[in-house]
């Protein structure tokens, strides 16, 4: 059961980014949604909207320990994962943990690096642990992954690989703000200004209590068997070569909880994958041509199967 405390924490929170993040309520409660998924987030569009502040100011708002890495086309794993060290005083090798090793981990420009880099974090995000020279080293918890990328088409970017992409719960783009947003942005303090003032509402404690939580939400077999027809239309879509798989079925479920959780609902509701289909599903599906983007097919998808 969810304490008062833990929902007021959480709802203050979200009140809190969106007051650093102008003109994108949604966005930052799909960001929640991955957090509290125990997932991690994708942030992909193009430079100067808003990607590194949001995560940012996720960051400052979890009070966690934090770790910024800025990918470059010269980035090695071990600037991320950490290098064993020789040590002559000891005759031997001492592991030197690197910004991995953190509970909220910013990978800015992740695709600025080359897929050996990228991929170093594969492991980190799937099995919440690194393993270097033999030896399995567990990262903290909560350990949740933030990463910003440029669109793939920007020069200088490496593709993400599709395993890589299917460990990201949810990919979202943020647009340019509306006009209102973008009026206070431009009359108002500094983003970074901002967040440095900015103290934490949410601690590791209550992290882990809304995410037992979300486990408990209730999911019906009728919502499951309704997420299973949107697996199933994804492998025969038109345009799509590569559908859904279980896991992406799995981790639309989970999310949906979350998502019914911050609206203060024991029960998830078809309504709860509706509003994150496309963020969700949009990075798995691979397209039959390169015109098509996964979001587009997604939004068509979702349009195609009917709720019963």
């Amino acid at each position: 059961m969810l304490t008062d405390a833990a929902r007021t924490a959480v709802h203050q929170a979200i009140r809190q980014v969106n007051t650093l993040l102008l003109g994108k309520t949604a966005e930052v409660r799909l960001a929640f949604v991955a957090l509290l998924s125990a997932g991690h987030l994708l942030i992909e569009d193009l430079p100067g909207l808003g990607k590194t502040t949001l995560a940012h100011a996720m960051a400052s708002t979890l009070g966690l320990r934090f770790q910024r890495v800025q990918f470059t086309s010269d980035l090695l794993p071990a600037d991320v994962l950490g290098v064993s060290i020789y040590e002559p005083e000891s005759r031997g090798f001492r592991f030197h943990p690197g910004p991995v090793f953190s509970n909220v981990l910013l990978a800015d420009e992740i695709n600025r690096a080359p897929p050996r880099t990228q991929s170093a974090l594969l492991e980190a995000m799937a099995e919440q642990q690194v393993t270097l020279d033999g030896v399995s080293h567990a990262l903290p918890e909560p350990f949740f992954v933030i990463a910003t990328q440029n669109p793939v088409d920007m020069s200088g970017t490496f593709p993400l690989p599709d395993s890589q992409l299917d460990r990201f719960l949810l990919r979202l783009t943020l647009g340019y703000p509306d006009a209102g947003a973008e009026r206070a942005l431009l009359a108002g303090h500094s983003r970074r200004t901002l967040i440095a003032q900015t103290r934490p509402s949410l601690t590791a404690q209550d992290i882990g209590e809304l995410r037992a939580a979300v486990a408990q939400v209730h999911a019906s077999e009728a919502l499951v068997d309704y997420v299973q027809r949107l697996l199933a239309q994804s492998r025969r879509q038109p345009g799509v070569r590569v559908g859904l798989s279980p896991r992406a079925g799995i981790a639309l479920l989970h999310a949906a909880r979350a998502h019914a959780l911050l609206a203060d609902r024991t029960h998830a509701l078809p309504e709860d994958v509706q509003a994150l289909f496309v963020a969700v599903a949009g990075h798995r599906l691979v397209a039959e041509a390169e015109s098509d983007t996964g979001a587009a097919l997604a939004g068509a998808l979702l349009h195609s199967v009917q709720v019963d």
